[in-house]
């Protein structure tokens, strides 16, 4: 059991962010880690279940793309998630949704999957989580705020590639990432641009 005193003394954007987390489903199948845009920036699978492998993601326990710097736990408002009866189709959603979403705006993965030989009709997400409170997300999402934080991310991942592992896959989200920030930056200089 919790003590009453620990859960207060958490910081209300992690309290908020459990409580929305625990009514993830916890099926197996196919997510998307969302930014504060509520933009796809990573697709992943789990066999273990989706909640169990998004809060790995959220809290950095044994999540490689955190532990590489692929994607700041920070930017994610909310998730999207597909539950998947049958496991040995999980892989082949998660390639059709990473494909659906990188033709509209790079994820960080890191890797490209193939593309699905059978075209896939795009579905629903069997469900929707925003983790982080709508004030918190516009707060965030203020030029002032978001750019210098996704500077310092990317100063990170550069760091993370030359000391720790220099990879394709590191390359391919350094690459997103840099693309990202000159997004970031066109809206620092012009806050009236919310697109583009």
């Amino acid at each position: 059991m919790t003590d009453t005193k620990e859960v207060r003394a958490r910081p209300s954007a992690i309290v908020f962010r459990d409580k929305r987390l625990s009514g993830l489903t916890d099926a197996e199948g196919v997510y998307a880690l969302c930014d504060l845009d509520h933009a796809p920036i990573y697709v992943g699978q789990s066999i273990d279940g989706i909640r169990t492998r998004v809060r790995r993601h959220l809290t950095s326990a044994r999540s490689d793309v955190i532990a590489n710097r692929q994607i700041d736990v920070w930017e994610i408002a909310s998730v999207r998630a597909w539950p998947v009866t049958d496991r040995k189709q999980i892989s082949e959603v998660e390639d059709a949704l990473f494909h659906q979403f990188n033709d509209v705006s790079p994820l960080m993965n890191g890797k490209i999957p193939k593309r699905p030989l059978i075209p896939w009709t795009p579905q629903e997400p069997y469900q929707v989580v925003h983790i982080i409170p709508d004030d918190e997300i516009v707060r965030r999402r203020a030029p002032e705020v978001r750019l210098p934080r996704q500077i310092s991310h990317y100063l990170r991942l550069v760091d993370h590639y030359l000391v720790v592992k220099d990879s394709p896959e590191l390359q391919l989200a350094m690459d997103v990432h840099f693309e990202r920030l000159q997004r970031y930056h066109r809206r620092f200089l012009d806050p009236t641009k919310t697109s583009s």
